[in-house]
């Protein structure tokens, strides 16, 4: 997939700014959600809902309109990461009980990726929280049984 224009840039920072409109930050957070980002290849459409299936807020991202490319879902991944990244101090300020995570979707709601994991003094950007645990627990108990 092409590289993100700068009206998709845009477009994004005012999808992320529309969600944190909707949970705005509070010292007594009791909302306990996800945040599900839906993208469509076929309508460019990205749409957020909340852990209930409540739509949050929507937009059409121009450049994702019929957009066949066999590796899109990996160019919308890399471009939300990135996006998020840049508006971090706003993604992890939600008033959303932590930890929360942003999570990429298709159209069928599965899980394509978890772009933006927050929690308390931890930030996770486009990493699995628990990426790599396996290796680290197989070469633990090597040691551990050696």
């Amino acid at each position: 997939m092409e590289k993100a224009t700068e009206q998709t840039t845009q477009q994004i920072e005012r999808f992320l700014k529309k969600i944190a409109q909707k949970f705005p930050p509070c010292e007594d957070s009791s909302v306990v959600t996800d945040i599900h980002v839906r993208v469509s290849q076929g309508s460019g459409e990205m749409l957020a809902f909340d852990d209930d299936d409540n739509e949050v807020t929507r937009c059409v991202v121009e450049q994702w309109i019929n957009n066949n490319d066999e590796d899109f879902y990996n160019g919308v991944e890399q471009t939300l990461i990135s996006t998020f990244s840049a508006l971090s101090t706003i993604a992890d300020s939600l008033g959303i009980l932590k930890p929360y995570s942003f999570v990429l979707e298709n159209d069928d709601k599965d899980t394509i990726a978890e772009l933006y994991i927050a929690d308390d003094d931890t930030v996770i950007i486009g990493k699995d929280l628990m990426e790599g645990l396996d290796s680290d627990l197989n070469l633990f108990l090597e040691k551990l049984l050696g």
